[in-house]
């Protein structure tokens, strides 16, 4: 069975939502989470095979609203082997 590897990945607010967008885009993900500069958890997107297009504007909305708070982001991206 195939395990789960996590990826880190420092990017500037004004980045963010370009990134996540690729991170989805790579289409092996699994989950993304977002956080602050002191790790804490702003927000987790569980992606699930079949989550396209209109699916994800919520989540795109979210992550553009958050771009606009801080200077620096942490993505954790959860992949699948």
């Amino acid at each position: 069975m195939a395990e789960d590897f996590k990826e880190d990945i420092k990017v500037r607010g004004e980045e963010l939502l370009k990134k996540v967008k690729e991170i989805v885009h790579e289409g092996n993900v699994r989950k993304v989470i977002i956080k602050n500069e002191e790790g804490k958890t702003l927000l987790e997107i569980p992606l699930t095979i079949g989550v396209v297009g209109v699916a994800l504007i919520p989540v795109w909305a979210a992550v553009g609203a958050l771009a606009a708070f801080a200077a620096h982001y942490q993505i954790e991206v959860i992949k699948k082997e």
